[in-house]
């Protein structure tokens, strides 16, 4: 079993509006577009794929999905704002059918305020699945030159970037990651687009507090103390470097930083918000954890302890006999998690 609310799915405008779930409009009428009219019902969130409209029936095994279209271009019409995202098939809807899509989709600037560029997440449970392959470095590459081709384009004519790789595609590429002036105010965070950028910026103003802290606190300086922190393979190597700092900056600091396999979905799922429970007990079983486990919050919040396997925070203090601290997505959570102490005001 899983999580009790992620066996809930739907295509409603309602969860689009109030919570920022993607619609792909195939379910949706036209007394459901008037009543977003009416009402202004705005932003809405938009899962485009692809704006041409076979190939967007084929995507979504829907024979509607490329009529569907047009309800976009009535929101436009009538200045309703709109979020959109494609997920990126690799050999279906890149390249190209990119290109198309982003030309086709700025017509919509500066109504539809961001796009996102993410990649399929390719599970082990395909089975039966129409076959994909995983993107590589090179294929990341021509992404983000696409990416940012627009991105120049739009800027020129709006003054803001309009369309954003996700995080996944420039570490990927290993690229680094845009400023974060380029991503516009982060209107794509929860889709993993500036994710990592504004929790390394956060990190590093961070840093830079404690620096200025520590030459008048001796306690702080001389702590003491081993911390764990289990992360995604993705965000493995930043988070690495960020306790290695910290190591240098106070001597009696020891992080271990381990990186977990997603054993559940699939090894190809790298994110960190797609651990589980399970995968991370039965791989930090016999590692040293310290005196402290610390788990991102966007595996399970603080104010719902349970992982996407539905195991709870508690049963895994119990199984790996250590406490465990949630660290909300900032640096100086991070920071103060890490340290064991509250050292900012």
């Amino acid at each position: 079993g899983m999580r009790e609310s992620l066996y809930f799915k739907d295509d409603d405008s309602r969860l689009s509006f109030l919570y920022g779930n993607y619609v792909t409009l195939t379910n949706m009428s036209d007394r459901d577009i008037d009543r977003i009219i009416e009402y202004r019902m705005s932003p809405v969130y938009i899962s485009f794929q692809t704006t041409d409209p076979m190939l967007r029936c084929r995507m979504l095994g829907n024979r509607f999905a490329g009529e569907a279209l047009k309800k976009a271009q009535r929101l436009y019409e009538a200045g309703i704002e709109m979020n959109g995202q494609i997920v990126l098939c690799k050999g279906i809807n890149d390249n190209e059918a990119l290109e198309r899509t982003l030309k086709d989709l700025s017509e919509y600037a500066p109504v539809l305020r961001s796009v996102s560029v993410v990649p399929v997440g390719l599970t082990r449970y395909r089975e039966g699945l129409f076959e994909l392959t995983p993107f590589d470095k090179k294929d990341a590459v021509e992404v983000i030159r696409l990416v940012e081709k627009w991105q120049r384009l739009i800027y020129s004519r709006y003054g803001y970037h309009f369309v954003h790789a996700s995080d996944e595609f420039y570490l990927l590429a290993e690229m680094p990651l845009p400023e974060a002036g380029r991503y516009d105010g982060y209107l794509q965070y929860e889709n993993g687009v500036g994710m990592l950028r504004a929790f390394m910026d956060d990190f590093e103003e961070a840093l830079l507090r404690l620096k200025e802290i520590l030459p008048d606190n001796k306690a702080l300086y001389g702590i003491n103390r081993r911390v764990s922190c289990a992360t995604g393979m993705l965000a493995y190597s930043a988070v690495l470097d960020m306790t290695r700092r910290l190591e240098e900056l106070i001597p009696g600091l020891k992080v271990f930083v381990y990186p977990i396999r997603n054993e559940f979905f699939g090894e190809m799922i790298t994110v960190t918000g797609l651990l589980t429970g399970r995968d991370i007990m039965e791989q930090l079983k016999d590692r040293e954890l310290g005196e402290c486990l610390l788990l991102s919050e966007a595996m399970a919040r603080e104010e719902e302890p349970i992982l996407l396997d539905d195991v709870s925070i508690g049963e895994m203090e119990r199984t790996l006999q250590v406490n465990i601290d949630i660290v909300k997505s900032n640096g100086m959570d991070f920071i103060e998690k890490v340290l064991g102490e509250v050292i900012y005001e």
